[in-house]
């Protein structure tokens, strides 16, 4: 049912979906002919103290995010008529969407799409913030086959003790357990997520909660369905115990690019896009862009745990009895999504009913505001816990993140990988080799520093003896996706490899809305040039 209020300031075009936390329009900014999503709270839901609380600690919590693989808000509306959450619409489909239509993807796929929404992971967890919730209904999959995480709908911060939730397939034993927040737990359920795009099904097959406890708990890792080349990604992610997992997202794409590129060299990343793409392209409907009629659901996708019958307790001896007794001494409540697979394009759809983080540079920290104009309030990031969807393809916002050079899953760093041995020793000392360099990927992060100044934080994987040169170009734009003019003479440089991050500033002189910054590398690197902008603070939407 369509809510009587509305946020001011926005035409709507049509429901992109609803369910019991909501619904989700497509608009447009009357002011600017800006296409966005616009999530409206149910009435319900509002009316709760606590929930709407959390709604409010949830903005605060993800606005301090920066990241150009997080969707873009632009402002968290709350007045006496409703409560809404104005995004950026971003052109994808779930991960969910895909493997119900495919059943797997072959492993370079499988990885690229692991590495893309880990990399948002990875800066959530730099901030100290733990998602939860990763599984495929919460990853998003680009016409490009660029693809990120979304939906921080029951993050936490790392260290505390929020309480048992999530989705039971790809929970870890720690969560399972009530244990504090961890990067560890969002590892393990990414490693889940992999299995399932590898293998079809999930790790652990338990006909009821009962039974998936004690699997996650204490079952031996199934890393041998598995391809071979895969499996110590698969060991490490699913160890039971979170000190034997990598340590953070961070920390898993490292293993995660060593391991690909000692499989399938270093073209994996770009030939596992493509495939990822021809997948998404089998399924043109479910692209918001195509117009599909409304379907899907913002219902929460999350599981809540609270005292069940005591029949639900497996026989079970020692620490893992008391874990599952911990667990499973409860009665659990699952939203439809949670319980099963979404029917047709319910997940793609759904996908606009995110949280998200602030862009870089641009947002204050998020402030909630009872005011029912959109001036009066501040951009944030808050949600009802439905799924979202940030995406390197193209778009109609104005988002940095949907500029076609900030692709959400740049090329692997290169590894050196051992030589076969000689079939006859020689006792002559071989020649001196030359000084080499393979540069892996190009990786640029540009922010507004203030009303002139930009700064592009830049990372170059870079494997060998040899020198890279890097070239810096800047831009003004008033266009989002596109470079526009350039600012100022380009710059070049010498950089030694594991020398660390670079970091250059730039004075911009242009009166364009966009600042651009394109990064070019020779000997060329895997990804290509590297491109990256910024929505400047004056031009936000308000």
């Amino acid at each position: 049912m369509k809510n009587a209020w509305a946020v001011p300031g926005y035409a709507e075009v049509r429901e992109l979906g609803s369910g019991a936390s909501g619904r989700v329009v497509l608009a447009v900014h009357e002011a600017t002919g800006t296409a966005v999503a616009v999530k409206y709270l149910s009435d319900r839901l509002r009316e709760d103290p606590a929930f709407i609380g959390e709604f409010r600690a949830e903005a605060r919590l993800l606005g301090g995010l920066e990241s150009p693989y997080v969707v873009r808000l632009y402002e968290y509306v709350e007045a006496p008529g409703g409560a809404a959450i104005v995004m950026e619409l971003i052109d994808g489909i779930s991960l969910q969407a895909l493997l119900k239509e495919a059943g797997q993807t072959d492993p370079e796929a499988a990885l690229v799409v692991l590495k893309g929404s880990l990399l948002g992971l990875a800066h959530a967890h730099r901030a100290g913030v733990v998602h939860r919730d990763y599984k495929p209904a919460n990853v998003l999959v680009a016409a490009d086959g660029s693809s990120r995480l979304v939906d921080f709908g029951i993050a936490a911060r790392r260290g505390t003790t929020p309480g048992v939730a999530g989705t039971p397939a790809y929970m870890a034993p720690e969560q399972w357990q009530g244990r504090p927040a961890s990067p560890a737990a969002d590892v393990y359920a990414a490693t889940a997520t992999f299995f399932e795009c590898l293998t079809g099904r999930k790790p652990y097959a338990g006909e009821n909660f009962a039974e998936l406890a004690v699997q996650h708990i204490e079952a031996p890792v199934p890393e041998t369905e598995a391809p071979e080349t895969v499996r110590p990604l698969i060991r490490r992610g699913l160890a039971k115990a979170p000190e034997q997992r990598p340590e953070n997202a961070e920390a898993f794409v490292a293993e995660l690019e060593d391991v690909a590129l000692a499989a399938y060299g270093p073209e994996w990343e770009e030939r596992g896009q493509r495939k990822l793409a021809a997948l998404a392209a089998l399924l043109p409907l479910l692209f918001p862009s195509a117009g599909a009629s409304a379907a899907g659901t913002t219902a929460v996708a999350t599981t809540t745990l609270a005292p069940p019958p005591r029949s639900w307790l497996p026989d079970r001896r020692g620490a893992v009895a008391a874990g599952v007794a911990l667990v499973l001494g409860a009665m659990i409540v699952f939203s439809a999504q949670a319980v099963g697979e979404q029917r047709g394009g319910a997940s793609a759809l759904s996908a606009f009913a995110t949280t998200s983080a602030a862009p870089g540079g641009g947002f204050p920290s998020p402030v909630v505001t009872a005011s029912a104009s959109p001036s009066a309030s501040a951009s944030a990031s808050a949600s009802a816990s439905a799924s979202a969807s940030p995406s390197a393809s193209a778009s109609p916002s104005p988002s940095p993140s949907a500029s076609p050079g900030a692709s959400a899953t740049p090329t692997a760093t290169p590894t050196t990988t051992t030589a076969p041995p000689t079939t006859a020793p020689t006792t002559s000392r071989p020649p001196s080799p030359r000084p080499t360099v393979v540069v892996g990927a190009i990786r640029v992060d540009l922010r507004q520093v203030d009303f002139t100044t930009g700064e592009a934080a830049i990372s170059i994987d870079a494997k060998g003896t040899a020198p890279v040169s890097v070239t810096v170009e800047w831009f003004n734009s008033n266009q989002s996706g596109v470079l526009g003019t350039a600012d100022g003479r380009a710059e070049t440089l010498t950089y030694q490899p594991g020398s660390g991050a670079v970091v250059r500033r730039h004075v911009f002189s242009g009166q364009g809305c966009y600042w651009g910054v394109r990064v070019t590398t020779k000997p060329a690197a895997g990804n290509g040039s590297q491109t990256d902008q910024v929505w400047l603070t004056r031009c936000m939407i308000r």
